[in-house]
């Protein structure tokens, strides 16, 4: 309020009156109200000194080291620049490289994304034919595998418990010794699916007076191929076309998750679940049996639950069932619980309904099973329909059989030289430990491992193998597919190409590097 004219001015009443108590404070700008007091509860703290002001004063600290610590100089990093620049990279954008993903049967077509020359993530071919774009979790852990540390950087070669690194020429000449020595030779490997690298396999095989090749996949489909052979006269998995199935009855075929080509099943059998598509409504329907929850068990409509050992009941029960409705004989029933048999006599009909529209599968590895699989499926006329043979799988056509058969040679002494292409059959073979014992008769053990695995530790000698996002290759997963394997950036460490390998120590490395 003004008092007069003057230029007395005043803040309140207790300014104008002159309050002792008002002018004792208003002398300062800021009280001194304990800090702690401000804080926390009332009457608890006040006891205590720190002030607002000095607060404030911490906070005015703090900041201020704040920016004398951002304005700290930066050690700086030169970075030598392209004297030519390559003319399919610009600094900071990514570029592309079209290539195929293989390892122990798996397969798929990637697209492989590059930055500065490093690769930095895989996503799928769209173009492919087979995986149609999609891609496997092991497909995308790859570029964790090329910056591995614990990948072999160079040839090493065991000295009692303990490997020390040699040069390539010490360790050819090392092989070479071995395989000069006579006795038999062994390659082993899982399912080779390129052709390029088969047709090698076979020329070293052919150097030699007796060596041999020895191909298993570490999950066994060997009563499927065999079975296939005795029926339909081809060694091979055939395609399953799941957008053309109106039922699909699985007997422990995980088709969705890790059996056959999962990434190329689940595209297909998508394509015939869409039931809310307005123009083209569709839906299949599937009938899983199975003892434990899978990934295909989990998405099915119907989930019948038998133990292991009714699975193969359960398919002689749908066997009679669908027989006796299309006139053919029946088998011998086997033992299978009541809740199955009903489930069964359903389906049975409901197959019969859907015929030529039909799959049948089992992912059990009994030749008996499959044969009476594919007894359904004739009866069904799923054959040359939903089941054809023109583009057959390639991705499996090992054999355990033939491993067996390779430990009775090596624990006979017979085994001179054995050689681990990519494979760890010490860790994933059923007879891991009989193997283990019999790998040690052998004299010259090689392996091309690009790591320290199981194997590779029972072996005299590691040939590093490239990883396959330095290597070139081809590949043909299915009859009438092809696609190729390129480097994408040169190679890490002091590796060398399992097949420049091979080449050498057969004598026919002239000019290859």
């Amino acid at each position: 309020m003004k008092k007069d004219n003057s230029n007395n001015v005043w803040i309140g009443e207790l300014d104008l009156k002159r309050d002792p108590e008002f002018m004792e404070n208003a002398s300062n700008e800021f009280k001194d109200t304990p800090l702690f007091e401000m804080l926390g509860e009332e009457g608890v703290l006040t006891n205590q000194k720190s002030s607002r002001r000095d607060f404030l004063k911490f906070l005015g600290f703090g900041v201020g080291a704040a920016v004398v610590a951002a304005g700290c100089e930066i050690p700086v990093k030169k970075a030598i620049p392209y004297v030519i620049r390559p003319e399919e990279i610009v600094p900071g954008l990514a570029t592309y490289y079209a290539s195929s993903f293989v390892r122990s049967g798996d397969y798929c077509s990637i697209l492989v994304k590059t930055r500065d020359g490093r690769p930095i993530k895989i996503e799928g071919n769209e173009s492919s034919e087979v995986t149609f774009g999609g891609t496997s979790a092991r497909a995308q852990a790859e570029v964790l595998n090329l910056y591995n540390t614990n990948r072999n950087k160079s040839p090493l070669k065991k000295e009692g418990d303990a490997y020390k690194q040699i040069s390539w020429k010490e360790l050819d000449d090392e092989v070479m010794k071995g395989l000069k020595n006579g006795g038999s030779i062994r390659l082993v490997s899982h399912t080779n699916m390129s052709p390029s690298s088969s047709k090698l396999h076979s020329e070293f095989a052919a150097s030699f007076a007796d060596a041999k090749i020895v191909y298993y996949d570490p999950v066994s489909y060997a009563a499927v191929l065999r079975a296939n052979e005795l029926t339909v006269g081809q060694r091979a998995l055939p395609e399953y076309r799941f957008e053309l199935a109106d039922l699909i009855v699985s007997f422990n075929a995980d088709f969705l998750g890790t059996w056959g080509s999962p990434i190329e099943n689940a595209h297909r059998f998508m394509k015939n679940r869409k039931p809310d598509d307005p123009k083209n409504a569709k839906m299949s329907r599937l009938v899983q049996f199975e003892s434990h929850m899978s990934l295909t068990g989990s998405n099915a409509d119907n989930r019948i639950l038998v133990k292991p050992s009714e699975q193969s009941s359960a398919a002689v029960a749908l066997y009679n069932k669908v027989a006796s409705l299309k006139g053919a004989g029946k088998i011998k029933a086997l033992p299978l619980n009541e809740k199955a048999k009903k489930a069964i006599d359903k389906l049975g009909s409901d197959l019969v309904k859907a015929e030529g529209r039909s799959i049948v599968l089992s992912g059990n590895n009994f030749v008996g099973e499959q044969i009476i699989i594919n007894a359904i499926n004739h009866l069904l006329g799923n054959f040359n329909k939903t089941i054809d043979f023109t583009h057959a799988d390639l991705t499996r056509q090992g054999d355990e059989s033939g491993l067996a058969g390779l430990v009775k040679e090596m624990e006979t002494g017979k085994v001179s030289t054995i050689i681990f292409l990519d494979c760890n059959p010490v860790y994933d073979y059923a007879g891991r430990e009989t193997f283990r014992e019999a790998l040690k008769k052998v004299k010259s053990r090689v392996s091309t491992a690009y790591s320290l695995d199981e194997t590779a530790n029972v072996c005299d000698l590691v040939a590093p193998n490239h990883h396959m996002m330095e290597s070139w290759g081809d590949v043909q997963p299915k009859r009438g597919h092809y696609s190729l394997i390129q480097p994408v950036i040169s190679p890490l460490f002091d590796t060398r190409q399992a097949e420049t390998s091979l080449l050498f120590w057969a004598g026919k490395a002239q000019g290859v590097k």
